[in-house]
């Protein structure tokens, strides 16, 4: 079974019915990754690195290593950003970076934010690491997957001190990415437009507890819509404690700890309920988040998003 499970994660990961994004839990800390138009919004140089492994003990099972870093200028207008990924699944390769541009409409009580990214995708595979049962198969003979395309994506994002709501719609261009010939006929393989939308807010409990929920909603042509709900609590301003219930059947379990005012440590635990729950052991989330207050006099505190 595990043998066979790569060459299936591959398909699904390059197919034309796949969502292609890689998967995060951990989603509310890491906006940048879904909507462009969070660039600049936590008004501090912000930097996050996530590491996802998923469904650990399961050969070839994706694990993503996710960068970004974004912040305001002194124009307090624009927003400016970066983010990198690097995605495995088996034996197939996912790399992308992606410059932001936000400009934000300021009202008096938020901040309306039009995000746009652009950069470039890589994708590649190892066909020689395949295992198969005949060497002579046209499906695993000279088949090219390495390919460098241009992307882009667009948001649209509106936040106060106490909710936000965004729109983001990702892979604009649909690129082709890869071809393979099978009995003399070329099936190919592309990008989708992925459609997100997000939306929190925070209500504060005692002066040492506050209420946040949040959720997200993911839609690819040809795949089922992912809804994703969170409910998590801000201790002592210090400690975040939280779940997530995703509509693949799965259970996040996650933490973030304040270490210093602009230091941040987050974890998650996914716990499977569909068919790969006897296959595999789980799903881990290590995430650092670092902020550097250029602008004192524009940050909200406490930051809640």
């Amino acid at each position: 079974m595990k043998k066979i499970l790569p060459i299936l994660l591959v398909i699904l990961a390059t197919g034309a019915f796949a969502q292609q994004d890689p998967l995060f839990s951990q989603y509310m800390f890491n906006k940048l990754a879904l909507n462009p138009a969070y660039a600049g919004s936590r008004e501090a140089l912000s930097v996050d690195v996530l590491n996802r492994y998923q469904w650990v003990g399961i050969d070839g099972a994706p694990r993503t290593l996710s960068a970004s870093v974004h912040t305001p200028l002194r124009n307090p207008h624009v927003g400016l950003g970066l983010n990198v990924y690097h995605d495995n699944i088996g034996n197939s390769i996912y790399e992308g970076a992606l410059a932001t541009f936000a400009y934000r409409i300021i009202f008096p009580e938020g901040k309306l934010a039009f995000g746009l990214q652009a950069g470039v995708k890589h994708v590649d595979f190892d066909w020689s690491k395949m295992l198969v049962v005949d060497p002579e198969d046209q499906m695993f003979l000279g088949q090219e997957a390495n390919k460098i395309v241009p992307d882009a994506n667009f948001g649209v994002y509106y936040y106060t001190n106490r909710y936000f709501v965004g729109l983001s719609s990702k892979q604009l261009l649909q690129n082709q990415m890869g071809e393979v010939v099978i009995d003399g006929k070329t099936e190919f393989t592309k990008l989708l437009r992925h459609f997100y939308g997000i939306a929190g807010a925070a209500f504060p409990i005692s002066e040492n507890v506050v209420f946040r929920p949040s959720m997200l909603v993911k839609f690819v042509k040809d795949a089922p819509p992912q809804l994703d709900i969170n409910a998590s609590l801000l201790l002592m301003n210090t400690l975040w404690v939280g779940a997530s219930y995703r509509t693949e059947k799965a259970l996040s379990l996650m933490t973030e700890f304040n270490l210093t005012r602009n230091l941040r440590l987050g974890y998650s635990y996914d716990i499977w309920f569909n068919a790969l729950r006897s296959q595999n052991k789980g799903s881990h989330e290590l995430r650092l988040g670092f902020d550097l207050d250029m602008f004192q006099s524009r940050m909200h505190t406490p930051r809640y998003f």
